[in-house]
């Protein structure tokens, strides 16, 4: 869906984007999803919207667990933009010893 401005161009109104979870992310929630966002939401919106499913989702993306996120393969904080088709993933911190 588009809105029309001034210009005559048509802003996007909603992106589709892939969500991808990694490690105990993807046991909790499947491999992958898509979602239909509103243009101009960000990463943190994003994890704010799918924990407020509820369920297995609150308690895997929960705010007190500390979760990396990636924007099309790039590691992103939760203020960045999120363009349509991107890819998102959430996963966990790793460490290594």
């Amino acid at each position: 869906m588009s809105m029309p401005v001034g210009n005559g161009q048509d802003l996007p109104t909603d992106v589709t984007v892939t969500v991808r979870y990694f490690a105990s992310l993807r046991e909790a929630l499947g491999a992958s999803e898509l979602l239909v966002l509103p243009a101009g939401t960000t990463l943190g919106a994003v994890r704010d919207r799918l924990i407020a499913r509820g369920g297995r989702h609150a308690e895997a993306l929960a705010r007190g667990r500390a979760l990396r996120c990636a924007l099309n393969q790039v590691m992103a904080d939760e203020a960045s933009l999120v363009p349509e088709g991107a890819e998102l993933a959430f996963f966990p911190p790793v460490t290594g010893g």
